[in-house]
């Protein structure tokens, strides 16, 4: 389960590639994400114009997982659930910009310490690419201390993994996209035709690169 990315780009770069105007006044050198944390999305506005706006990564749970409170679902893969299907749409698609992700890697582990993750890009040059994400409003209690509060909330799919991945994490890995034809065809499509980009990336478009330098961590929503 990815739970753990950076985006180390600027703003031209992603509205470049996605055709969106920047709604999020975002245009910072790195950023580490978390769940919880507020991060950059790009989506299709009410208005019918690609936007890049701020979110906050958490999905809403399942009712039945959900007790006093909801720090939301962060990788999305059974998209035949009806939980799901209510966001399969176009007007709840995003694409979530990122250069680099990270995965635990158990053989890493030291006894009484923390497991170390593996960071994975599409080269060491750390070019920009897209997680295939899900967006929706929602009102609700993310921690208790916060209280009900409305949010924009965001996911993404994942998938089996490929052979770069699956070493380190044989379940899953998310869904990425690269080129802007596959941008359009999330950002648009019918489910029927979106759906087949819930596959893995192939193996020569990812390689494993050291963790990111971090000048800026993303404040929690």
């Amino acid at each position: 389960m990815c739970n753990l990315y950076n985006i180390s780009t600027n703003r031209e770069a992603i509205t470049r590639l996605t055709r969106a105007l920047d709604r999020a006044g975002w245009n910072e050198p790195s950023r580490d994400v978390y769940p919880g944390m507020l991060a950059p999305i790009v989506r299709v506005g009410a208005d019918g114009v690609r936007e890049m706006v701020m979110a906050t990564w958490g999905m809403p749970s399942p009712p039945a997982y959900v007790k006093n409170y909801d720090p939301g679902v962060t990788n999305i893969r059974n998209t035949s659930s009806p939980h799901w299907r209510r966001w399969l749409g176009p007007a709840n698609r995003c694409v979530v910009p990122f250069t680099s992700f990270a995965e635990p890697n158990p053989a890493a582990k030291v006894p009484g310490g923390r497991t170390q993750n593996v960071w994975f890009a599409r080269s060491p040059e750390r070019s920009v690419m897209f997680f295939a994400g899900l967006w929706t409003r929602w009102r609700g209690v993310k921690r208790v201390r916060d209280g009900e509060r409305d949010y924009e909330l965001f996911g993404f799919l994942t998938c089996e993994p490929n052979a770069v991945v699956a070493p380190i994490h044989k379940k899953a890995m998310p869904v990425i996209l690269t080129e802007p034809d596959e941008i359009d065809l999330w950002l648009s499509a019918p489910w029927n035709d979106a759906k087949r980009l819930q596959r893995p990336l192939p193996n020569d478009m990812l390689t494993v690169v050291d963790p990111p330098a971090v000048n800026c961590v993303s404040f929690v929503s």
